[in-house]
């Protein structure tokens, strides 16, 4: 399927750029990677001053970081860690992500956009899917997590093609995937800290 190129409309970039910017929710390197893929493919166009993206330097530079972070994601307690300094990478990624998409703005209007948009959402489905490890570590003891962290590569490389391909329903599916697995493990980690809540309360 060909992919839809940014530039052919300003709201087509902008949903294109959120999307990918909602995929540094799950992973941060993974969208860079694939952009930098696409771009290097010639089915996707970047503005000015993220043309470094389509290079082979850059390809490798994001596919060994991608290893890196799928990898430690599968490390008991380091995945915590990383969810806890990722917190704002994945913010800067987001808005460095959908400002790279913004071709036909001025660079006030881009930066702005990217910032408030593409760094909240990513910022929101970051602390989502913390939650939801959260409540898997809470409810397994951590053996759940990698099944987590399983999903959430899924979800960033689904959600990137996706964003290239059909844009709009990239950031439909993945607010709405993030929002139900919030409410969730919300209502399955509740009873749990409610009965932990008593035993510290009568010992």
């Amino acid at each position: 399927m060909e992919l839809i190129p940014p530039s052919s409309s300003s709201l087509l970039s902008i949903l294109i750029g959120l999307g990918l910017s909602a995929s540094c929710g799950f992973r941060i390197f993974v969208p860079p990677f694939i952009i930098s893929l696409a771009a290097m493919g010639g089915h996707l166009e970047l503005s000015e001053n993220f043309a470094w993206l389509n290079t082979w330097p850059a390809v490798i530079a994001l596919g060994s970081a991608v290893v890196l972070e799928v990898g430690a994601y599968y490390i008991p307690i380091l995945d915590h860690f990383l969810d806890t300094v990722a917190g704002p990478a994945a913010v800067v990624a987001g808005s460095v992500v959908s400002a790279s998409m913004f071709t036909e703005m001025s660079p006030l209007m881009t930066w702005s956009l990217a910032l408030i948009a593409g760094g909240g959402i990513a910022g929101a489905i970051h602390v989502a899917m913390a939650f939801i490890r959260g409540g898997s570590t809470l409810m397994t003891g951590g053996l759940g997590n990698p099944l987590i962290a399983t999903a959430e590569l899924g979800g960033a490389v689904g959600t990137s093609v996706m964003a290239l391909v059909m844009p709009g329903l990239a950031l439909v599916v993945v607010l709405v995937v993030a929002g139900a697995g919030i409410r969730y493990w919300k209502l399955k980690s509740t009873p749990t800290t409610q009965a932990s809540s008593e035993v510290l309360k009568h010992s």
